[in-house]
């Protein structure tokens, strides 16, 4: 370039796009051909040469629109080889779908399989913990519906992440009670005292994440997507254990004035 400009000053110099295809004999060829092969040249841009300069310059002169699509096609002219188009699909909205309804049998079959384990461990305190991870459920797609969210993968990993997050909270506090239990406190003493420390503890988790979530690499609007969920997901899911559980086990166990034992 530095040879070109000085030997060529105040002459036009023209950017030429070339680009070569594979043709069958029965199409067209605007440019050269080569057997299959055809090769055609457009001249993108014409500019006087007012200046000499090697391998950083600049061009004056253009419009906006017309200096966009120029760097466009000098980008694309830097390839180093010619590509050629091996196969063509056309992919349906069926594929989506298909990623979208499978992702929802996942999330069913994970919270059937987690309710049984809630209601086997936990007994009657599992049970109120798979109530309160329904009413999750039901409050984190109200609030997505509100925000007319559009469900993608990301999405539903989110809402499957949630579910997690919300059943260790309650796992958390269950085994904070039982342990005030095995301490020899008193069972509304126990209650109260899981769900307090429960809830210092679960605060703490859920402003310091892994790290290793970091790691996840997605597209930017499915990464976005993905975001709103677990910030969503992480507002109902403290509410739904912290609130929820507690006022459904103290409407339970609460009114009663003795209580021998608790059944956790």
């Amino acid at each position: 370039m530095l040879d070109t400009t000085r030997e060529h000053l105040g002459r036009p110099m023209a950017v030429v796009f070339i680009e070569s295809k594979r043709v069958t004999e029965a199409e067209p060829c605007d440019g050269q051909r080569a057997g299959n092969e055809c090769t055609e040249e457009e001249v993108i841009s014409v500019a006087t040469i007012r200046g000499v300069f090697s391998s950083n310059f600049q061009i004056t002169g253009l419009l906006a629109g017309e200096a966009r699509e120029l760097a466009l096609l000098l980008r694309a002219g830097s390839l180093a080889a010619p590509l050629y188009i091996v196969e063509q699909r056309t992919v349906g909205p069926s594929l989506g779908q298909d990623n979208v309804t499978r992702g929802f049998q996942a999330l069913l079959i994970g919270l059937i399989g987690m309710f049984i384990f809630l209601g086997v461990y936990y007994r009657l305190f599992g049970l109120v913990a798979c109530v309160v991870l329904f009413m999750n459920m039901v409050l984190l797609t109200a609030l997505m519906s509100m925000l007319q969210a559009t469900l993608f993968a990301a999405g539903i990993a989110g809402i499957v992440l949630t579910v997690g997050m919300a059943a260790d909270a309650n796992v958390l506090i269950y085994e904070r009670i039982r342990e005030e239990l095995r301490n020899g406190m008193s069972p509304h003493a126990a209650i109260n005292a899981g769900f307090d420390k429960a809830f210092r503890r679960s605060r703490f988790q859920h402003h310091h994440p892994d790290r290793r979530h970091s790691a996840v690499h997605v597209r930017h609007r499915a990464r976005a997507r993905f975001a709103v969920t677990l910030c969503l997901g992480i507002l109902t899911s403290m509410f739904t254990a912290i609130l929820g559980s507690r006022a459904l086990i103290h409407l339970i166990w609460g009114r009663q004035r003795k209580i021998e034992a608790l059944p956790i």
